[in-house]
């Protein structure tokens, strides 16, 4: 599950960013009928792994919490685009409306999805393999 975690949001965030580019109504309608599709799946995946938050994933002698922390980590490094991307559970003060800790909806301070450019998504996906090798793995 820790695997799938990264792909819903790439494209999530990927289809908000695109959202302002897309001109005619059957686009943006077909647009607007993945990105629910992409959140719900953010959602149950983000879900599922808050209910084994503090379980430890072998053989890594890390928490879900933390491993999760380290992908959203390295996503923002990668897309060097600030935070755009959250671990499962954030300090209140960027939490959303300054009202919660937990994430199992990703989105910025106004309840609002993040979105991230081309250029964001594409280095980010460039470099996604070494850098989860070199900084995740063992």
């Amino acid at each position: 599950m820790i695997a799938l975690y990264v792909i819903p949001y790439v494209r999530l965030v990927g289809y908000t960013g695109t959202n302002p580019l897309i001109e005619g109504y059957e686009t943006k309608k077909l647009l607007a009928g993945l990105l629910g599709v992409e959140a719900g799946q953010d959602a149950v995946i983000r879900t599922y792994l808050c209910e084994r938050a503090e379980e430890v994933v072998q053989p890594y002698n890390y928490t879900v919490t933390e491993f999760t922390l380290c992908i959203s980590k390295l996503r923002n490094w990668l897309a060097k685009c600030g935070i755009k991307d959250e671990g499962l559970f954030v300090p209140p003060e960027i939490g959303a409306e300054n009202r919660t800790t937990s994430n199992v909806l990703s989105a910025d301070y106004n309840s609002l999805s993040y979105s991230q450019t081309q250029a964001e998504i594409l280095r980010g996906l460039q470099y996604q393999r070494r850098a989860y090798t070199r900084w995740i793995l063992p």
